[in-house]
């Protein structure tokens, strides 16, 4: 992570800032999606820490916030609003259908399911579906308190930035938050509080200027802390994974995706030369113009893979020479299932950006993260 103090800062004059996303960025987004779904389909308590998939799309998107708000707050604000709620409701329609004719029967707390602030309510059988709503949720409360977050961050950069660690020390160490909504909302806005904060940092050039040397022995030291805690915490929780240690996921994620942004910034990696690999770079490009519908459909192709699957079963052809048992065959049916949602849903997406509706996006589109 950067350094502590004004001593770290280059003298250098402050470059440009960029004037939009590149390549590098886009990769990311795209490969943190694959790791997403992998890690649903094979449950790997390693993968996260392979790589930090929620930390790199929070910094991600905090990047594309602190650029947007170089606009008036409120029109950002709502922009934003305008691009997440459209899929999301299109995306709860069916899966809050679903949950009603399997006997669900929602009280008051259905509103979250119109402005997800809080997570939203449902039954145990659409759990994995909806329990992914944890980022929307996250996503959203970042969103709405970024034209503030931006006025105390570019006040003091690298105090602010460092210190963005502080609230998740604190709910671990000296204030366990309520098991509810409320102290779900909270833990995970500090456990990425600083993922966020760095997409400013970047933004605004602040990682530029700092020495390479802070930079990796404090994101080393911050990765070493992480991997250190979920390894000796594991009878807590029965695995070293990050996703239920929220200190260990906000160090490693804190120190992880500040290399990652840090190569960005100090080495200008931007993957320009992807373009030279057509049809790679629109898989890359499909996948950042289909973010959201990607994230929110995934887990519903994973469920929807087991009971197509189990129809394979019955065409003896399938059963003598397809591998029906294996994990890696549902991740192939499940990303098949995943297109075939890009294909009848992302348009969408299209929609709520304002753009004109296409099957398949094609072109450098900007979008909203994850």
């Amino acid at each position: 992570m950067p350094g502590a103090d004004a001593t770290d800062v280059q003298e250098t004059d402050s470059p440009p800032r960029p004037t939009g996303r590149d390549r590098y960025f886009d990769t990311l987004r795209a490969v943190a999606l694959v790791r997403v779904v992998t890690y649903h389909t094979f449950g790997w308590a390693w993968a996260g820490m392979l790589f930090p998939s929620m930390g790199v799309m929070f910094a991600l998107a905090g990047t594309l916030m602190a650029k947007s708000l170089e606009r008036p707050a409120p029109k950002v604000v709502r922009s934003r609003l305008r691009r997440l709620l459209p899929p999301f409701w299109f995306w709860g329609f069916f899966v809050v259908v679903a949950m009603l004719i399997h006997d669900w029967m929602p009280g008051w707390q259905i509103v979250y399911w119109v402005v997800p602030l809080g997570d939203p309510p449902g039954n145990a059988w659409g759990r994995q579906a909806w329990e992914i709503l944890w980022y929307l949720r996250t996503y959203l409360w970042f969103v709405l308190l970024s034209p503030l977050m931006l006025r105390v961050f570019r006040l003091a950069p690298v105090p602010v930035l460092l210190l963005s660690l502080a609230p998740i020390l604190v709910l671990h160490f000296l204030w366990e938050p309520p098991d509810n909504r409320f102290g779900s909302a909270l833990t995970d806005l500090a456990t990425f509080l600083f993922c966020w904060i760095l997409g400013f940092a970047h933004r605004d050039g602040v990682l530029r200027r700092l020495k390479p040397f802070a930079v990796v022995v404090l994101s080393l030291a911050a990765i070493g802390y992480g991997g250190w805690y979920a390894f000796t915490h594991q009878a807590e929780t029965g695995s070293y994974d990050l996703d239920d240690i929220p200190l260990a996921q906000a160090f490693w994620s804190a120190g992880y995706v500040t290399l990652l942004m840090y190569a960005k910034a100090h080495f200008k990696v931007d993957f320009a030369g992807l373009t030279r690999f057509p049809r790679l770079d629109r898989i890359v490009t499909i996948f950042n113009a289909r973010a959201v519908t990607i994230y929110l459909w995934h887990e519903i192709a994973l469920i929807l893979a087991v009971p197509l699957i189990d129809q394979f079963w019955n065409v003896p052809a399938f059963e003598k020479y397809l591998p029906l048992e294996s994990q890696w065959f549902m991740f192939g049916i499940g990303w098949i299932l995943i297109a075939v949602f890009v294909l009848l849903c992302g348009w969408v997406e299209d929609v709520a950006g304002k753009k004109k509706p296409k099957l398949v996006p094609g072109g450098r589109t900007a979008t909203m993260g994850p």
